[in-house]
């Protein structure tokens, strides 16, 4: 590779857009005298002061992004992980993800697209190093070696940190280097996270913890009904009570701000307003779902996936069964409410926010105060919990509404109840599936049908901008209207799953049925995967019975062209001791199934306590490709497993008169501490690059329960959350 200047070293680096940048930016020394760093490419720092940085492309909500990068940045650089300090990346096209398209993080894709870039910037910065080193001591390179920070050579023992060797590194050329395929020292290894400390000791700042010298806090008082609009609103009591300051105007509804959290939210109880409820004044949950069944047995919607001929074969076949699944809109209820700080002055919005892009936070907030993009700083903080409600960035917005209303800094704080009542929420869904089974009881056809919002017409307008280029933002309006027409009829996040069905079928219909009530919807933790799976594998298992075969066997048997299914099948059906008969009293079920790019299975038991399901036994089995951290994948499984209970068997958002009827974890319940069964969990490992790891396990859940209680009891369940009542 040919020597680059510095400069046209940075301008090449630049040009890759969302690759790796491998930019050398000289030190610059502040009045302070601070020392001169070496940053060989946008995900690391090293300065003389012997601090190793790692900037953080991805978002860390719990779910272990920031151990697993720093085991890909640290196996290459020859250090421990727990030797790198880590730094959020704010809002930059450097650091879009490639998968997706914009900086975002989210669709499991964290790992998977960071396995590249970081094992490159560490391979890169590790061979700059040597290279400095080695002509600091008029040595051969070959002669030096790399290990724990520091550059030794070999032959004197002599030995130089990475702090020293920064400023030099700068100097040299980026070598052509490749990242060590196999014999890691870290990669694969359970290595202890790196944010543990940090959380426990309090030095993790989660955005409800960010404190801006003279910010007040706001709480927003919103229309009961999305979309609803404010009439009028009278706030003479509250102007009477101690510590309040503003009461305002946003265009989401009332912004009351006072001193602490607590001014704010007493005022607002007392603050009288008057809504115009607007078109979903008399929305019904139930309503839609009676409109899903009369949509899906008729004919309408979008054909999005056709092998052979499904309808013919079905109206000719001596053995067809039906069936109807229904699941309900769901809240994401992240531990961490929303909340966003924001100082609007000078025509500029600085914004501290827990979310999940911040690139999409800046285009929103620029949108929403009409200033340039380039007038909006975000830093990143910490999330407390994700699943993708924090994609939205209404909660962002709302703070930079509220300061510019008020000339100041402000904090807005959601509470539990705005945070379930006014958030949008993953799609209800219904599916209507037919099968047919020839005489051995083998499938010859199956016809699906979904009725369902579109998520990804919904964002797009959203999206837009932060997805075009710069310069072309003032595209954004064209580009969205283009696309969600076209998006509302075929938006794969509505279906997915069910077009790309493993199992060995002659005949495969697929229709997607759009119904677009108004809510607002945003991808939930494994997004349409967590309707869809519900859906297919427990018409499998209703398959399975109507065929007279074992649940696991028939699986199998139509899995054979389909061996990364198979294997995870098997190893839970083994572990949980499928072939042998289960205890008196329990009924197994079992669910596997493919979703970003990883393959789950899950295998449960029930048993029927006081007349409800209770789960005692979870195994869980996943292929995820090649595993960066053990731990994380086994905790992540474990995640998934919980918040697929909850769901499975608690939880719904239910609509009255356009009004959300549930207000906290009393009537929105995750699984208890003593209602967790015993979890175990076993990973299928390979050598082909990671996959997805944070949601792949939750789409298995439901259906493996549902299938266990009707191996228990007999009844067909096809309803979340499952109940006997």
């Amino acid at each position: 590779m040919n020597p680059l200047s510095r400069r046209g070293f940075i301008q090449a680096g630049l040009a890759v857009g969302g690759g790796l940048l491998l930019e050398i930016i000289p030190g610059v020394a502040d009045a302070a005298g601070s020392k001169a760093s070496f940053t060989p490419g946008a995900y690391l720092r090293i300065t003389a002061d012997d601090v190793i940085t790692l900037i953080l492309a991805r978002v860390e909500m719990g779910q272990g992004t920031s151990t697993m990068h720093a085991q890909l940045l640290a196996e290459e650089l020859e250090v421990a992980p727990s030797k790198l300090t880590l730094e959020f990346a704010g809002a930059d096209r450097r650091y879009d993800n490639p998968t997706l398209g914009l900086q975002l993080t989210g669709g499991s894709t964290s790992t998977a697209t960071s396995w590249g870039p970081y094992r490159q910037a560490g391979a890169t910065a590790r061979e700059m190093l040597i290279g400095a080193a080695a002509k600091a001591w008029g040595v051969a390179r070959s002669e030096c070696v790399a290990k724990d920070g520091a550059v030794v050579h070999k032959a004197t023992g002599q030995r130089l940190t990475y702090g020293a060797l920064a400023e030099n590194a700068a100097t040299m050329p980026a070598p052509s280097v490749k990242p060590r395929e196999k014999d890691f020292s870290v990669i694969g290894k359970p290595t202890p996270r790196v944010d543990s400390l940090l959380k426990v000791t309090g030095k993790a700042d989660f955005g409800i913890d960010v404190q801006v010298p003279g910010a007040k806090v706001a709480v927003l008082i919103r229309s009961p009904v999305p979309g609803g609009t404010l009439k009028s609103f009278d706030d003479t009591e509250a102007k009477k009570l101690a510590g309040v300051s503003h009461v305002v105007a946003v265009p989401r509804g009332v912004a009351v701000v006072g001193d602490t959290y607590f001014h704010a939210r007493r005022a607002a109880q007392v603050v009288k307003v008057e809504w115009d409820d607007g078109a979903l004044a008399k929305f019904d949950s139930k309503a839609l779902h009676e409109e899903h069944v009369k949509l899906l047995r008729g004919s309408g919607g979008k054909r999005v996936k056709n092998v052979g001929d499904a309808v013919d074969t079905l109206s000719r076949a001596g053995t067809v069964l039906e069936a109807e699944y229904s699941c309900p809109f769901l809240a994401h209820a992240t531990m961490e409410p929303q909340n966003a700080t924001a100082w609007v002055r000078d025509g500029k919005c600085e914004i501290w926010a827990p979310t999940q892009g911040p690139m999409l936070a800046a285009e929103q907030v620029a949108r929403a105060l009409d200033i340039a993009q380039s007038d909006v700083t975000v830093h990143q903080t910490w999330l407390g919990g994700g699943f993708g409600r924090r994609i939205a960035q209404d909660y962002v917005i709302e703070a930079a509404q509220v300061s510019k209303a008020i000339s100041g800094p402000v904090k807005v704080v959601w509470s539990r109840e705005d945070d379930m009542k006014h958030s949008p929420y993953r799609p209800a869904a219904t599916h209507r599936v037919r099968g047919a089974l020839d005489a051995s009881g083998k499938p010859l056809a199956w016809h699906h049908r979904v009725a369902s919002q579109s998520i990804v017409s919904q964002v797009l307008p959203d999206f837009a901008g932060a997805l075009l280029p710069s310069g072309l933002h003032f595209m954004r309006r064209a580009v969205a209207s283009m696309g969600q027409g076209a998006l509302a009829e075929r938006d794969d996040s509505s279906f997915e799953g069910v077009d790309t069905l493993p199992y060995e079928l002659p005949h495969l219909a697929v229709d997607f049925v759009p119904v677009e009530p108004g809510i607002p919807v945003m991808f939930w933790r494994s997004v349409g995967h967590s309707h869809t799976a519900f859906a297919t594998e427990s018409f499998i298992d209703e398959l399975a019975h109507a065929a007279k075969v074992d649940p696991v066997e028939y699986r199998r048997s139509l899995l054979m062209r389909q061996h990364r299914h198979r294997w995870v099948l098997e190893l839970v059906a083994e572990k949980i001791g499928w072939t042998t008969p289960a205890p008196e009293g329990v009924g197994r079920g079992v669910a596997v199934h493919k979703s970003f790019e990883s393959y789950a299975a899950a295998a449960v038991e029930v048993r029927i306590e006081d007349g409800a399901i209770a789960v005692k036994r979870v195994v869980m089995a996943i292929d995820c490709g090649r595993v960066v951290n053990p731990d994380i994948v086994k905790q992540q499984l474990e995640s998934a497993a919980i918040f697929g209970l909850s769901a499975a068997l608690k939880q719904r958002i239910t609509f009255e008169n356009g009004r959300v009827q549930q207000s906290n974890f009393h009537d929105f319940a995750p699984l208890r501490l003593n209602e967790v069964p015993r979890i175990e969990t076993y990973l299928r490992e390979n050598e082909a690059a990671p996959t997805g790891v944070g949601e792949p396990g939750l789409p298995v859940i439901a259906p493996a329960v549902a299938n266990a209680v009707f191996a228990l009891t007999g009844k067909r369940l096809r309803t979340l959350p499952l109940s006997l009542e």
